[in-house]
């Protein structure tokens, strides 16, 4: 009975870099070729750059790289073969997303990805022609047909695969995680197999770029449809599968089930995992966090913890005449149970040279806004500071609700390097603070119980300015990633006062929105390479045709 071990490489490579993702893909295979008796090894989508290398496609020295690390795997790799991902052709003109076998130092044959993303986040008919032909090779007598990503969610591939012979399709993947991704993944999957009757197997990159971050969660389905294997979320690692031709000469595929997480737990990963790999693919020391004694600090200063580890946090209570006896307290509380740096700075002196030095101009004039956001930006002003004399990276810390509807201070508190909550909604927030407790009680139960304020004025609360997260919320979800207009989310029951006024309020602060850090991305729509709007725009709610 023919038997093969099929070694899922489920790893993180670094994008642009050909030659550390090289030394990746070689060390992984020998690995697997010791512990496990590898015959193949299965890498993810464009290993060898990186996913999504964006404009570094159309660099001519790029692709010089890539042509020279194929023939370095070619030499170097020994006793097994691996299949991997890399761009092939020429910049500008037939550029294709391939993928490749190579086997005893020979590339034995080359799949062209059929099908090209170019909605949300992807857009790789930029960069890249379809490829048109099935690509089946035998290897040890298996017929092994090619599939790259996209190519996996339309029949086309897949069955032209299985006409032209093969018995086990393998797809490579660089499919990056939303909530609720990985079901879909898996039900498509399914299809395929239903529709071919061969089995297949997934294989997909975990780690961070950018905003979008990959959680891994490669698996691979028999030919009757049941998920046979399946590799942790966010989590680097070789993980093997046997095959074996049965007594009716079909393929079989067995291997490990790694325990599925809930959602909550899928985006508190998603969140370490995209905000760790910032860190260190961009080579910052650590991180430097204003700590409020509010929810949202709190979450980002756990979430840096157990990214990079307390030795590389400095966190930073900066108190006004407005900040409680409570946010400070519960701000060193939690400071003090992590082991961070803690510092106080207060902004005092800061906030009152600037309301002395523009009394001249403000004389006459009420106080408004203005001086609430005077105080966030000499918060902003200090933790930049330390950034620059340190190295270090300044996380901000709002979420996606207040980044929604503009409730932020350009300069102030919006300024930072990386903002891990910023596709977070504020009832996500709160969810994720759980979460955390229950792997360890190190967010204070108060910072979670208390009303939210941003404490820039007396006797101050969110709720004052905003509806309530919890209606908030349900709003922006359904006219941010669902596209409802005013007069759907009235006949849905919203209040249509309160949903005009959101909705002028997100409309209205698309350029703050513009000149936000990047964040990690969690969700179907993210603001940033997701939804694309005007700042200009005479479309607004009241708009309408006579």
């Amino acid at each position: 009975m023919q038997k093969l071990t099929l070694v899922m490489g489920q790893i993180n490579p670094v994008v642009g870099d050909v030659a550390g993702n090289v030394m990746k893909i070689i060390t992984s295979a020998h690995q697997a070729r010791d512990e496990f008796g590898a015959d193949l090894v299965i890498f993810p989508e464009l290993t060898l750059t990186g996913y999504p290398p964006e404009d570094l496609l159309l660099r001519p020295g790029l692709l010089k790289r890539v042509k020279k690390a194929l023939s370095t795997l070619q030499k170097h790799i020994k006793d097994v073969a691996v299949i991997i991902g890399h761009p092939d052709g020429e910049v500008r003109k037939e550029l294709y997303n391939a993928a490749s076998l190579i086997d005893n130092a020979v590339i034995s044959g080359s799949y062209f990805k059929h099908k090209l993303p170019n909605y949300s986040v992807f857009d790789e008919k930029r960069y890249f022609v379809e490829g048109k032909e099935a690509c089946v090779i035998d290897f040890h007598g298996v017929q092994i047909g090619l599939t790259i990503c996209e190519d996996i969610w339309f029949t086309e591939p897949a069955c032209q695969a299985a006409d032209d012979g093969a018995e086990l399709i393998i797809n490579l993947n660089a499919s990056p995680y939303r909530k609720g991704k990985w079901q879909l993944r898996e039900a498509e999957v399914r299809k395929r197999v239903l529709e071919t009757g061969l089995p297949v197997i997934y294989v997909n990159q975990v780690g961070g770029q950018d905003e979008l971050v990959f959680d891994g969660c490669s698996f691979a389905l028999n030919y009757r449809g049941d998920k046979v294997a399946r590799a942790p979320a966010f989590e680097s690692g070789l993980y093997p599968i046997k095959l074996e031709r049965n007594e009716h000469g079909r393929i079989e595929l067995s291997g490990d089930m790694a325990q599925k997480d809930d959602e909550t737990a899928m985006i508190y990963k998603a969140l370490v995992s995209g905000l760790r790999d910032y860190i260190e693919k961009n080579h910052f020391p650590g991180v430097v966090i204003g700590l409020s004694g509010g929810i949202d600090s709190a979450l980002t200063l756990a979430l840096a913890v157990d990214a990079i580890g307390a030795d590389r946090v400095h966190t930073v209570m900066m108190p006004s005449r407005y900040t409680s006896q409570i946010s400070l307290d519960d701000a060193k509380t939690m400071a003090d149970g992590l082991g961070v740096k803690y510092s106080v700075i207060s902004i005092e002196p800061t906030f009152n040279a600037f309301l002395d030095g523009l009394s001249e101009q403000f004389s006459g004039l009420p106080v408004d806004a203005t001086e609430e956001n005077i105080q966030a930006r000499c918060r902003g002003i200090i933790l930049m500071a330390l950034s620059n004399k340190t190295g270090s990276m300044v996380l901000s810390t709002g979420n996606k609700s207040e980044m929604a509807v503009g409730y932020s201070t350009l300069y102030g508190d919006m300024a930072g390097g990386y903002a891990p909550l910023k596709d977070v909604y504020k009832t996500v927030v709160y969810e994720l603070c759980h979460y955390r407790n229950q792997l360890s009680a190190v967010i204070p139960e108060r910072i979670i119980t208390r009303p939210p304020s941003a404490e820039l004025a007396e006797g101050q609360l969110d709720q004052d300015s905003l509806p309530a997260y919890e209606l908030l919320d349900r709003i922006l979800e359904r006219y941010i990633a669902d596209d409802s207009c005013f007069e759907d989310l009235v006949e849905q029951g919203f209040d249509a006062e309160v949903v005009a006024r959101v909705i002028k309020m997100v409309d209205r602060n698309e350029y703050k929105r513009r000149q936000a850090p990047p964040g990690i991305r969690i969700s179907s729509r993210a603001f940033g390479r997701d939804r694309r709007y005007p700042i200009t725009s005479g479309y607004t709610v009241t708009s309408t045709i006579e």
